[in-house]
């Protein structure tokens, strides 16, 4: 029988533990800060008139390079350096252009960078080294963005009208970053969190798989995970598997085996006390990616079991975006969402081991 209750539902996979949801999220306000991740080597390029890559003029190898070492001077690790060619491969082609488009008459160079005072002057936005160093150190700036998919953070930047207008150059632009580098540069490295999906949406991989409610609990309902499905620990453990570089079976990270110690990460309640005992970061500030944790009762959160979500996106008023599952009222319970919400109604926030306090 389901118990009613005003708090968001968080299920480990242990029968007998039923209970529903309502969620009330408080809108308080904090600034948020930059966060900082490890992510993969910092490569240059040592410039060869001879350098080839097939399917690329001279022009677009020599600026591609010019890309890269500028990453490298700002010391923006692989994925940044990629991301940064793939911005430059969706405005211009990788060429040095002398105009613009429509929304953009006054857009120049690799970067199609306007002539509104952000970007230097007009021979600053011609020049790849300048340009890719002011569009570099505007990545930068972005909170979180090394957890967010590559076209998501480039957009955060370049603000065009469509956020995912740069994904199809990605391959492209990993391409090419791999044949010009002085070192050999993976994909994801294993120090570097996975590009992410943060910006996604619901790519849960078992948002179809019946629920506790549908199958009772004398039947397996719970996921590879080993959390029940669709609950918001398991939507929050896939979230942490995935930002960690594992998306396939077997995972990295489990119910049962997430702790050093033993004991199963659990419930909502639990997974702070299960964060330090692996001595992972905690902390007040949201940042794409980290699992949102809420203490029993806190910010609409059941007054027994607590909540966990994860941060999807940050704001520019310092509110962020949450992500999870099982946090509507029926009948949209076990079932993706997203809500804005204020930075102070969370008990805290578990970092991965990407992230890095600001001190």
């Amino acid at each position: 029988m389901q118990r009613k209750s005003l708090g968001l539902v968080a299920i480990i996979a242990i029968p007998g533990v039923f209970f529903g949801l309502i969620f009330s999220m408080l809108l308080l306000l904090a600034p948020a800060k930059p966060a900082a991740a490890n992510c993969g080597p910092v490569v240059s390029v040592v410039p060869d008139a001879a350098t080839k890559v097939e399917g690329y003029s001279a022009d677009q190898v020599k600026n591609a390079a010019a890309i890269i070492n500028a990453g490298k001077t700002l010391n923006l690790p692989a994925k940044g350096q990629m991301i940064s060619v793939m911005v430059a491969l969706g405005e211009s082609g990788l060429r040095v252009l002398d105009y613009g488009d429509g929304p953009g008459p006054d857009s120049r160079g690799l970067f199609q960078q306007r002539g509104n005072g952000a970007w230097g002057s007009y021979a600053d936005r011609m020049d790849p080294a300048i340009s890719a160093t002011n569009f570099i150190k505007a990545l930068q700036a972005v909170d979180g963005w090394e957890l967010l998919e590559p076209t998501i953070a480039a957009n955060k930047v370049q603000r065009n009208a469509d956020p995912y207008h740069y994904q199809k150059y990605w391959p492209e632009a990993v391409t090419l970053v791999q044949a010009l580098s002085d070192a050999k540069v993976p994909l994801h490295s294993a120090d570097c969190a996975v590009p992410g999906k943060a910006g996604a949406g619901d790519d849960y991989p078992w948002k179809d798989a019946p629920t506790w409610q549908q199958v009772g609990t004398n039947k397996a309902s719970t996921s590879p995970l080993n959390m029940y499905y669709r609950e918001c620990v398991d939507f929050a453990l896939w979230r942490v598997n995935q930002h960690m570089g594992s998306t396939t079976p077997p995972f990295k990270f489990l119910n049962g085996t997430f702790r050093p110690d033993g004991e199963r990460l659990g419930s909502a309640v639990t997974w702070k006390a299960g964060w330090n005992a692996k001595g992972w970061p905690t902390g007040t500030t949201p940042r794409v990616g980290a699992v949102v944790w809420y203490a029993p009762g806190a910010g609409g959160a059941d007054p027994t079991f607590g909540h966990v979500a994860v941060v999807k996106e940050i704001n520019d008023d310092g509110t962020f975006i949450e992500e999870g599952y099982n946090g509507n009222p029926p009948p949209d319970d076990h079932n993706y969402y997203t809500r804005t919400v204020g930075s102070t109604a969370p008990s805290a926030f578990l970092y991965l081991p990407v992230h890095e306090e600001n001190k």
